[in-house]
């Protein structure tokens, strides 16, 4: 497994067909998060994070970490597209399962939190816009402790 330091790195080392679907999540991410998240590379892919400066008690299986939340890797079959949200909300998760059967027709493959694009042309760049603008980081930070946290 390569260790990338930054999300430039992880770009960088990208197959040429992973580049701009993964650049353009990178993207809408970017654009759609509310304020207070931190892009960096978080477990060896690129994530989105609550910073200690937000919420100074970091991830309960390694404080040293921040809180993460949103998660990038290219797997060798696959996007991911890891959403901590929706596996500690099962309402936003609902939600998130029928928006994506009204807007896309293959079938949603996903894991508990991890959302696997296989085919990047049918990734539903405006779903996953207003996935990621649901959730404040400090929404996040109340939902963590009383779900995840305990």
């Amino acid at each position: 497994m390569q260790h990338f330091a930054t999300p430039a790195e992880y770009m960088a080392a990208l197959p040429t067909d992973r580049v701009e679907p993964m650049q353009r999540l990178r993207d809408t991410l970017s654009e759609n998060l509310p304020f207070g998240f931190k892009e960096q590379i978080s477990y060896g892919m690129i994530g989105y994070v609550v910073p200690h400066e937000l919420y100074p008690a970091g991830y309960h299986c390694n404080p040293a970490l921040p809180l993460p939340f949103v998660s990038l890797a290219s797997q060798k079959n696959f996007i991911a597209l890891y959403h901590m949200g929706l596996y500690a909300d099962q309402a936003l998760l609902g939600w998130f399962q029928r928006e994506y059967a009204k807007r896309v027709v293959t079938k949603l493959d996903m894991g508990k939190s991890c959302i696997r694009f296989k085919n990047p042309e049918r990734i539903p760049w405006d779903l996953v816009g207003e996935l990621a603008e649901k959730m404040s980081p400090e929404v996040w930070i109340e939902l963590y402790e009383s779900t995840i946290k305990r």
